[in-house]
């Protein structure tokens, strides 16, 4: 039986490699082809392709049910070539209407955009989603978690870097940064950071207290001297000062941009020029807003290890608390013809992030693991934080709601992923023993 709408949004499902987009909200949309996106091009990150390896069956259900819902003809695997293995066990398993497509492994192959143009052809238009083009995408945990027919109450996660036993881990949305860390043989230097999410799209990290929530893919563990660390740490202040003083206009950024090649107006090294000439507002700084901050331009293609992505990324947000926009009609976006030529191997990427000194492998292990405290932020999907509805005392079970979306508000049910007592409540919902 095909879940329902309905039913997925009792779950909580949710996008469980991005921004946590409501799958019901998704789904009710209606597209040709439904993409299944397991390309997982972080480096060091391996979650997606060992949940297909240990539950291949059951992401080919979630994907094939995702298909009907949005009543697409045709349901696609990507994934990248590599990955033989994968591929053989999963092909003689597809049903009718499905197919694998095999991708380069290269950086940013999983991002959306670049994912839809490799399997269809078709350029999703600047500032549009890949409905435009009459696509929809899930990736490979929301698919599982569509096929498994249970409120979302765990989380799969690669913890790779400077720990023990790199591993892909199974275990309770809540639990912290440092028990994740910990079921990865703990840290091998001391006083460990992360960079939460991967190295390149990833968010730094220096509290090892925090939540493992329902949208957390990966944690890249590293020493404090590491080069990244410095990188993701600079301020603003520094970045602006160097990038207008040091920018020689070479236009590596620019070239190296998936979505200019895609034939989006976002012209990196453009955006440079704005710290020296304060362009905000120009046409060449408008088209920051198409930055899709996969960070490509700052951490492989500039010469001179300047910041054009943070450079977008400050322009956009300035554009968009602004209100101003560049619209861009859809018939003139085409792929640039160099495209292929300029894909950056996942290899070539990781001895440039200073990365080749660790283990590149996640297999995944599932211990079990109990705690004896899990913390549930209200808000671990897009849209408004939900409302809880439990209380300090109310006892709860592992799959009991404890928070709500508010009437007509775009959100996600959470559940609790213990069983235990409400301790607090506040932004996130706590549980313990």
């Amino acid at each position: 039986m095909v879940a329902t709408l309905e039913q997925i949004e009792s779950w909580g499902v949710v996008g469980a490699g991005g921004a946590g987009f409501p799958t019901h909200v998704k789904l009710k949309s209606s597209a040709e082809i439904m993409i299944l996106n397991a390309a997982e091009c972080e480096p060091l990150l391996h979650k997606d392709k060992e949940l297909l390896r240990r539950y291949g069956d059951e992401v080919l259900a979630g994907l094939d049910a995702a298909r009907q819902l949005v009543g697409a003809s045709e349901a696609v695997v990507g994934i990248k070539g590599k990955y033989t293995d994968v591929i053989e066990a999963l092909t003689p398993k597809l049903p009718a209407g499905m197919r694998i497509q095999a991708l380069t492994d290269t950086y940013p192959a999983g991002d959306e955009f670049v994912l839809v143009y490799d399997v269809t052809g078709r350029v999703i238009p600047p500032g549009k989603i890949p409905l435009a083009v009459g696509a929809a995408v899930i990736n490979v945990e929301t698919a599982l978690n569509i096929a498994q027919s249970a409120p979302v109450t765990t989380k799969f996660l690669t913890i790779a870097g400077a720990v023990h036993n790199p591993v892909t881990i199974h275990v309770p949305v809540g639990i912290t940064f440092g028990e994740a860390v910990e079921l990865a043989g703990g840290a091998t230097v001391d006083a460990p950071v992360a960079l939460i999410g991967g190295a390149m799209m990833g968010s730094f990290c220096d509290d090892f207290s925090g939540p493992i929530t329902k949208t957390t893919g990966g944690m890249i563990v590293l020493g404090r001297d590491h080069p990244l660390v410095h990188r993701y740490t600079l301020p603003w202040s520094a970045i602006k000062t160097i990038g207008a003083s040091a920018c020689d206009q070479c236009n590596f950024c620019t070239y190296y941009c998936p979505r200019y090649l895609l034939g989006h107006p976002i012209e990196p090294h453009k955006a440079m020029r704005s710290l020296g000439f304060n362009e905000v507002g120009e046409p060449n700084v408008l088209g920051t807003q198409f930055c899709c901050e996969c960070n490509l331009c700052s951490m492989m293609a500039c010469p001179e290890d300047l910041d054009p992505k943070n450079v977008c990324t400050v322009n956009k947000r300035e554009l968009a608390s602004e209100g101003r926009k560049w619209e861009v009609e859809a018939d003139e976006v085409r792929a640039d013809m160099h495209l292929s030529n300029r894909r950056v191997p996942i290899q070539r990427l990781i001895l440039k992030l200073g990365l080749k000194q660790f283990t590149n492998e996640g297999p995944l292990r599932e211990n079990g693991y109990q705690p004896t405290q899990v913390v549930l932020p209200l808000k671990q999907h897009a849209g408004a934080p939900a409302v809880a509805t439990v209380a300090v005392g109310d006892p709860v079970k592992v799959g009991d709601v404890i928070a709500r979306p508010a009437t007509g508000a775009l959100g996600a049910v959470i559940h609790a992923s213990m069983d235990g007592r409400v301790t607090d409540v506040s932004d996130s919902v706590t549980i313990g023993n």
